[in-house]
């Protein structure tokens, strides 16, 4: 008997949501005409979990928490227990939409940053949606093959691309991000590399700390 052609349509919502750190500068709001740039950050596996305080302890926030004022408004969810960034890809652009409508956020400079875990998903979203962001710099992450990597790295040839690794990092082996550099090069990419010749798995401390990345982030706009 002759299998039946058939297809459906099938309408799906749901609910997104994270909860998240939130940082502004200290001038925000003084000139009411100015837009500000944002920062999307994606904090590592273990900091993952209900206790949003965990957020703080590495990345951005935690150096604005010691008390440098980056000129950036930061967002910087916490991914729930047991789940990995991408299964919130949805949620992470839903909170830039939302961060973008409650406050002064430049659209022309969004940019995006991670560490571990949250460099994987930094690569991946980045991946999916390269149009959301001006520049990325994931850290001590890498491509995972499930999702189409590193080959797909390619697509990100036309934004502006800073990884970081540590040389001897014994979680996520230093190759992961060297892959996936090496396949934007081959696309003509906008890409450079920093491996810490000295640095395990930390390699996020030294980043977050250099006032160049930061500087790196500004002069790009899309």
């Amino acid at each position: 008997m002759q299998a039946l052609s058939r297809s459906f349509e099938l309408e799906v919502t749901r609910t997104l949501g994270l909860d998240y750190l939130l940082h502004v500068p200290a001038a925000y709001g003084q000139d009411p005409d100015r837009r500000w740039p944002l920062i999307l950050f994606l904090h590592g596996a273990g900091e993952r979990g209900d206790d949003l305080t965990r957020v703080a302890v590495h990345g951005p926030i935690k150096v604005v928490e010691a008390g440098t004022d980056l000129p950036f408004i930061i967002a910087a969810p916490q991914c729930p227990e047991n789940h990995w960034w991408s299964d919130y890809l949805d949620d992470l652009l839903g909170l830039i939409d939302t961060v973008s409508a409650e406050y002064a956020v430049d659209p022309a400079r969004v940019y995006l940053t991670g560490l571990s875990m949250g460099g994987y998903g930094t690569w991946h979203l980045a991946a999916e949606h390269p149009e959301r962001f001006a520049a990325i710099a994931p850290i001590c992450g890498g491509g995972l093959w499930a999702y189409g990597f590193p080959e797909r790295a390619a697509d990100l040839r036309g934004l502006p691309v800073w990884a970081f690794h540590g040389l001897v990092d014994d979680v996520v082996p230093v190759q992961e991000t060297a892959k996936l550099v090496a396949t934007l090069q081959a696309a003509g990419g906008d890409v450079k590399m920093t491996i810490y010749p000295d640095k395990n798995h930390d390699s996020w401390t030294e980043t977050y700390a250099n006032p160049e990345l930061y500087a790196w982030f500004l002069s790009h706009h899309r």
